[in-house]
């Protein structure tokens, strides 16, 4: 792995590429394994849901399956011949249900720890900035495909090679955006083994409305995975 900031990011990727393989030769369409992510997703938000530290690592664990089924479905679709605009809408809709259920799960999971309600209410602040950004994107995706006159790229196509940031501030929406999307399961997994999963509350919170806003950073969408 060079050192390269583009090529370092995302980990989630050579952890997903054998993942790839085994489910390109299994008789599964790349929607049944976007659906598997929701299914590994919603039992991470589960476990959270508990409040328990064993369940919180399992949750972690369900969460890096579920960013490795994420990854796959675009493998799975090339390689099959199955893109299409069903699939990537499916696929940011699973995105955004797993996303913006998480913070409420550990809010009302840590609140049932503490005994202090505002941590669900916290989570709440996350869910709704998540799902701020989950409709700001489609409006932005409408948008550009009503100016170009054409189909809009599906989510199951090849990446192209990603612009290399080149600024500090570039770098930092970069990073940003690299490790609180695609690399974010990995964050959870280790927070949760230390039993500090509940800073994701909080952070999610400030970060989900930051995240959002960086839609309208020129440039902070150049810099994709």
């Amino acid at each position: 792995m060079s050192l390269d900031g583009t090529r370092l990011f995302p980990v989630i990727r050579p952890v997903s590429r054998p993942f790839s393989r085994l489910l390109i030769r299994l008789p599964l369409s790349a929607n049944q394994v976007t659906a598997m992510s929701l299914i590994f997703g919603l039992l991470c938000n589960w476990c959270f849901l508990q409040g328990d530290w064993e369940l919180g690592i399992v949750g972690g664990v369900f969460f890096v399956f579920c960013y490795i089924f994420d990854n796959s479905d675009g493998d799975v679709a090339r390689a099959k011949n199955q893109c299409s605009d069903f699939g990537m809408h499916f696929d940011t809709f699973v995105d955004w249900v797993v996303h913006a259920t998480f913070f409420p799960a550990l809010g009302y999971g840590y609140a049932g720890v503490t005994g202090e309600t505002w941590w669900i209410w916290l989570g709440w602040i996350g869910f709704g900035g998540s799902t701020i950004n989950y409709l700001l994107g489609l409006y932005i995706d409408f948008r550009e495909k009503r100016r170009q006159g054409a189909e809009a790229p599906t989510g199951h196509e090849a990446p192209g090679e990603a612009k290399k940031p080149e600024a500090w501030h570039e770098w930092a929406v970069y990073v940003f955006r690299e490790l609180t999307r695609a690399d974010f399961c990995f964050i959870v997994l280790a927070l949760a083994v230390f039993d500090v999963a509940w800073v994701l509350i909080p952070a999610g919170a400030i970060g989900s409305q930051v995240y959002w806003m960086g839609q309208f950073v020129k440039g902070a969408n150049e810099y994709h995975v």
